[in-house]
Parts: C-alpha cells; structure tokens; sequence
C-alpha cells in the first residue's frame, strides 16, 4: 500500500457511484480476481480526460473492459477508443460490457499480443492508457511513442507496484524481480527523455503522467 488505509478510505468515500452496469462490473472482477483500476485512479484518469478532450484513445491491456467504460463516460461524443486485449475469455467478456452499455460502435478491441498489435498501428492517439503486462511496457515505449501527436498523453497504471517497486529484489518474490527491474528502467527513460514531460504519482498502485513535448 502506498498511501495510508485511513487516507485510501476516505478518498474511497468521495467517489460518486459510476452506474449500476459499471458497479457491477468492477465488483464481479473483484471477486473473480481480475484487476481492475483503482478508485483513485480512475477519478484521475477520468479529470485528464476532460481536460484533454481526446479525439482518439488507446488502451493497452483491455481486461472485462471497466476501464474503457469509465473513459466512455467522461469522453468527447466525437471520441474513439481502440483497446487492445490477448485473453481470449476476457475478449468475449468486454465485448459482452461494451454491447450492454451501448458503447460497441465507439469502442473497437484488436485482439492479439499488444507487441505484435502496437507495430501495426498506424496515426495518432491523443490519450493512451497503458495498463497491460507491466514486464512490457519499457517494450511498448518506442511504438507508444510514435503513436503519440505533440501534446499527446500517456497514462500508465500500475507503475510503482502496491510500492513494492522501491523494495530491494532480495525483499520480493522471485517471479516479480524482473518485473520490477524493467519497471524502474522504464520509469527512468520516461522521466530523462527529451520527447517527454512526466510525473510519477503514488495514487492508487502508482501512476506515471507523461505528455510529449
């Protein structure tokens, strides 16, 4: 945990319901194990929405599709997103959420490895939500880049771990060192490269906030 429990339950009380369809959602991915972005975050990532008015969003890392909803919500009628999803059963599911909300024509998923996916794609995305393998994202950075306009911004979730990204590697599981090896380097290449202008902020399991120059 990053923030103290009593701070996290009190900014748990602030949030506003986001409709039963979403609730319901969130809540049957909690209980099946499946992440899904954290309260906090979310109200940050849905305030930058607004702000940037985004003509195009993309989405690394799909799950049941909770995300790519509350982004629904807040986005410009004009707006489109492109989420990218490699989990066949997690597939049918969000495509299940995207029709029973009325988002499927505004919402397209490619399926497939999000590397393969990424290489692929061509034009500009005005706001990317980089929420997928977290081993990978230093992978992603350079096609990320490419598909970022000037002013563009990326949202990556889940980069300093629950805080354990800080602990020595002797101090975690064995599977999770290379993790959070990569993790660092790709938070050090987004905080030293001339293309972009990012913080890292310890709301929910860590965010990065990066726009390109």
């Amino acid at each position: 945990m990053i923030v103290e429990e009593r701070i996290r339950d009190y900014l748990y009380s602030l949030e506003p319901d986001e409709g039963q369809l979403c609730e319901a959602i969130a809540r049957e991915a909690l209980e099946r194990n499946i992440p899904v972005i954290k309260k906090e975050t979310k109200a940050l990532l849905k305030t930058l929405l607004v702000a940037k008015q985004p003509r195009a969003i993309l989405e690394v890392g799909t799950a049941v599709g909770y995300s790519a909803l509350l982004m629904a919500q807040v986005m410009p009628e004009d707006c489109r997103i492109t989420t990218i999803e490699k989990y066949e059963p997690r597939i049918a599911e969000a495509k299940e959420n995207f029709a029973r909300a009325g988002v499927a024509d505004r919402v397209t998923l490619l399926e497939g490895d999000a590397g393969d996916i990424l290489r692929q794609l061509e034009g500009t995305y005005d706001f990317i939500f980089m929420d997928g393998a977290k081993g990978q994202y230093l992978n992603w950075l350079p096609d990320i880049l490419r598909l970022m306009p000037g002013g563009g911004i990326l949202f990556s979730d889940n980069v300093l771990q629950d805080g354990d990204v800080v602990q020595s590697r002797y101090g975690v599981e064995r599977r999770d060192r290379t993790i959070h090896g990569r993790m660092r380097e790709y938070l050090y290449q987004i905080k030293h490269m001339d293309q972009l202008e990012s913080a890292v902020i310890p709301v929910g399991d860590g965010v990065a906030v990066s726009v390109r120059r």
